[in-house]
């Protein structure tokens, strides 16, 4: 790759382009869709914490080892 997509920022990488920006946008508006989805059926704050959990702890990891690959780092 020869441009960086993102750039790191502490424990976390910050998008410096625009295929940087598009993957955040896409995954915060994933983790919104799942928050609503499970919310609606959920009983209790520990409910909707149970089901959202796997999907946006594993696109978290995803979104963090994109964005290690595209930052110049590896």
């Amino acid at each position: 790759m020869n441009k960086r997509w993102f750039r790191p920022w502490g424990w976390l990488y910050l998008p410096v382009s625009w295929q940087g920006m598009t993957l955040t946008v896409l995954l915060i508006a994933f983790w919104v869709n799942v928050f609503l989805a499970v919310d609606r059926h959920s009983h209790s704050a520990s409910d909707t914490l149970y089901g959202i959990f796997p999907y946006v702890a594993s696109s978290f990891l995803l979104g963090v080892w994109i964005a290690y690959r595209t930052s110049g780092e590896a």
